[in-house]
């Protein structure tokens, strides 16, 4: 059973939608109980960093997130936001992040080589993938997705960086980290690559 967090942020019925059409069973989680069949979970995310990180907090999913991810090794996928509360710590924000894939949220803004570029980083992009594991199972080197973000994702380790896109500069746009994955792009509107994405990601 697939379970998407749902704490108030994220587009949870496009999600809905995407795994209908891809014949695959999944439900929203509202509580920690709803969270307990889960197979696999979405971590969505929209708006701002600490917004984000504080419904969560206020959800009171955290802790049963925490043991199924961490201590029963429950795949994950965060998307966009979610991807980046995967992080430490954002430059959006003071609320500190999950750290699980450690690193840091930085702003297109704030860096040299993008700063002069249009913001948000909106639209169609390719992707170059660095690890070929089962997530990108039958992708060729460089698919296209859609991104709408201002701020990116800097892995402390390089071994976590699964892609990376370009926007002045090449950026971390997908990661992992064993049973934890996260993807700043958007899948669920990202046409077949998208959907192609989500059936691998259901099959771990």
């Amino acid at each position: 059973m697939i379970r998407i967090v749902d704490y108030g942020v994220g587009n949870i019925q496009a999600f809905m939608n995407m795994f209908k059409r891809l014949d695959i069973v999944a439900k929203r989680a509202h509580t920690a109980t709803e969270l307990q069949d889960a197979t696999h979970l979405i971590l969505p995310g929209v708006g701002a960093f600490d917004h984000a990180m504080e419904m969560f907090n206020k959800s009171g999913m955290r802790p049963a997130l925490e043991e199924l991810v961490l201590d029963k090794k429950i795949p994950i996928l965060g998307i966009c936001v979610g991807m980046q509360m995967l992080a430490g710590s954002s430059d959006e924000g003071k609320l500190q992040g999950l750290n699980w894939i450690p690193g840091h949220v930085r702003s297109f803004s704030s860096n040299p080589q993008s700063n002069s570029l249009p913001l948000p980083h909106m639209g169609w992009n390719d992707i170059s993938i660095k690890l070929h594991g089962p997530l990108f199972k039958g992708f060729d080197n460089f698919p296209r997705f859609y991104f709408l973000h201002s701020y990116y994702f800097t892995c402390q380790e390089r071994e976590h960086v699964a892609a990376t896109a370009e926007y002045g500069f090449n950026f971390d746009c997908v990661i992992s980290s064993e049973n934890i994955y996260g993807i700043q792009c958007h899948p669920e509107k990202s046409h077949s690559s998208g959907a192609k994405l989500l059936k691998n990601f259901s099959e771990l």
